[in-house]
């Protein structure tokens, strides 16, 4: 056969070889909540929205995207795609994971490993805000505890040639004080504990902007993102006529120029917009990271 031939067939198979190493090599989970049921006591929101400029990016950097957005996010969903992922990504992955929805305080359990004896939580689409004894209990919260678990798990399969990319457009405070934001302003969040014995949440007053995290020996780097301090309003943003999340939109116009690597340059400048939005006033921008 012609050596023209055989190229072609090499150039092919070398093709679908980088392609399908891209294809597992970056993989991404969006979770987008809006449509809180009413019985829920949750207002609505518009994390689903969000999904048209994330996906979009991802898909701009090669990401394998698996989604749930409003009645597909529920906790039991929410939890099988954290599993798998922690089951399935390859050596050396980048994972990005990505929660636009609703925050809530969740009063801590035993052992109590918090401060304020509050764990932060996420909110799924069957979740409520009010504890019911025998009827809700909390199971359809996402708690900070039970995400920690994933993503060490994640971390830990990926290796230490791996990153794992959090960015968490939630947060616990909001709609129970309404007097510092206006009527038509969308906060995901509430400061109303979800407790069993009533107890009233009181968030900490910490202006840090930066954390670390632990590292973990032979396991991967972690970068979380998260949309304002733990006192604070997390307020959506009006862009072209469309709300999406404040973090979600300034995430999304950053990566669209920039890849997601292990590095706080664009974190910087995804920082930097959002301080430069005037609709934005009091809230400031959170990350976290091992390195």
């Amino acid at each position: 056969m012609p050596i023209k031939f055989y190229i072609s067939i090499i150039f092919i198979i070398l093709f679908l070889a980088v392609d399908t190493a891209v294809g597992q090599g970056r993989r991404a989970l969006f979770v987008g909540i809006s449509d809180y049921p009413s019985t829920s006591g949750f207002q609505k929101i518009h994390g689903a929205e969000d999904y048209e400029i994330i996906g979009k990016m991802l898909e701009r950097q090669g990401f394998e995207i698996a989604k749930l957005l409003n009645g597909d996010a529920t906790a039991s969903n929410i939890r099988a795609a954290l599993d798998n992922m922690a089951k399935t990504s390859a050596k050396g992955s980048c994972v990005y994971i990505h929660f636009s929805c609703h925050g809530q305080p969740f009063e801590d359990k035993p052992p109590f490993d918090e401060d304020d004896l509050w764990d932060e939580s996420l909110v799924a689409i069957d979740a409520q805000k009010n504890y019911q004894s025998g009827i809700y209990e909390g199971e359809n919260h996402i708690i900070d505890d039970e995400l920690s678990v994933y993503f060490d798990r994640i971390r830990k399969k990926i290796g230490e040639d791996g990153l794992l990319c959090v960015v968490i457009d939630a947060c616990h405070s909001g709609t129970s004080s309404r007097d510092d934001i206006d009527d038509d302003d969308f906060v995901r969040g509430t400061d109303f504990g979800f407790s069993a014995d009533g107890k009233i949440f009181a968030p900490r007053i910490n202006r840090k902007g930066n954390f670390q995290i632990d590292k973990i020996p032979g396991a991967g780097d972690i970068l979380m993102l998260e949309a304002c301090r733990s006192y604070q309003f997390n307020k959506e943003v009006i862009k072209n006529g469309k709300h999406y999340g404040a973090l979600s939109y300034y995430v999304g116009q950053v990566l669209e120029r920039h890849n997601i690597t292990r590095s706080l340059d664009w974190v910087d400048d995804v920082n930097d917009l959002m301080k430069n939005d005037l609709t934005l006033t009091d809230q400031n921008m959170v990350y976290e990271s091992s390195f």
